[in-house]
């Protein structure tokens, strides 16, 4: 279960200017904020978020895999895009590239989840249109900044293409498949193209582990620096789960994209609502009634950092 560390997020001592670097109160310009306190959690609380998410996907199945049809439509659409305009050698960044914008997709499903949680009504049209007014600003703030990464990393991958397999394109996937695999400048393309995606990943996987989450759960008082900042301290003070989650992450995506994006219709629901609840166990603030904490266990110890 989660252990607390008291005290502001690394970054987040007061005194500091506003913006990234300041008192979450001060870098969103909200009064009163209450700052959040960092858990420790582990992987039991990973395997805890995903039996909840699935749980949550359960209960409003058809709404959730209405609010996120869109998403696999868009990788398939993109997909069609890279076989039929000779950009094949895209093909697989884009599906590995998809986790790169996935929190943005599951937007609406931190909100059921959190809805669900505090039993409100709770479907897709009500979760959609929570959207909006003070949270609607931070989430499009963030979610560009994502979509941005998102397009770099493809523009990484085109020019790692160039210098190694291109820059005339292929015929078909096939033929994309058997120089990729039988060259040497093929497997340069792989190490290289894997180095750099990785990168990519680590650098996502800590800015948004618990930032949209957090926009949802908190729409006044707390913006994009301080989401950042609070997101950024949960991945440095818990390394080895947030590289394993990323991991979980990853490869679940991965899987559900392999037959026409079709798997993503089950996979990011789940995903999404699981991070909802691995979000409420790696964050807590000092507001909170003891009845909206996570599920029970034993009594957190405080820490001091």
């Amino acid at each position: 279960m989660p252990r607390e560390t008291t005290g502001n997020p690394p970054g987040l001592s007061a005194g500091q200017p506003s913006g990234m670097g300041g008192d979450p109160a001060e870098a969103t310009g909200g009064h009163g904020a209450v700052q959040p306190r960092i858990m420790q959690i582990g992987t039991d609380d990973i395997r805890a978020a995903l039996r909840q998410g699935a749980r949550d996907f359960a209960v409003f199945r058809s709404d959730v895999i209405f609010a996120v049809a869109l998403y696999p439509l868009m990788g398939f659409v993109l997909a069609f895009w890279a076989f039929n305009s000779g950009q094949v050698h895209l093909l697989f960044p884009l599906i590995a590239g998809f986790p790169l914008v996935g929190p943005v997709a599951a937007v609406g499903l931190y909100e059921m989840s959190r809805r669900h949680e505090r039993g409100e009504e709770t479907h897709w049209s009500a979760a959609l249109s929570a959207l909006r007014g003070r949270m609607l600003g931070p989430v499009l703030t963030l979610g560009f900044i994502l979509a941005v990464i998102f397009v770099v990393w493809l523009y990484a991958a085109h020019v790692i293409w160039t210098f190694t397999l291109g820059p005339e394109p292929h015929e078909g996937i096939a033929a994309f498949l058997g120089e990729t695999l039988t060259t040497g400048a093929g497997w340069t393309m792989i190490v290289l193209g894997m180095g750099v995606g990785l990168v990519f990943g680590i650098a996502v996987l800590c800015l948004g582990l618990v930032s949209f989450p957090m926009l949802i759960d908190r729409p006044v008082g707390v913006g994009v620096g301080a989401a950042v900042a609070t997101s950024l301290a949960v991945a440095r003070r818990n390394p080895r789960t947030t590289a394993l989650w990323g991991l979980i992450v990853a490869v679940l995506l991965l899987l559900g994209s392999i037959p026409l994006f079709a798997g993503l219709i089950v996979v990011l629901p789940v995903l999404g609502h699981a991070t909802w609840h691995l979000y409420r166990r790696a964050v807590t603030f000092p507001d909170e009634r003891l009845g909206q904490q996570p599920e029970s266990g034993p009594k957190p110890f405080t820490k001091k950092v």
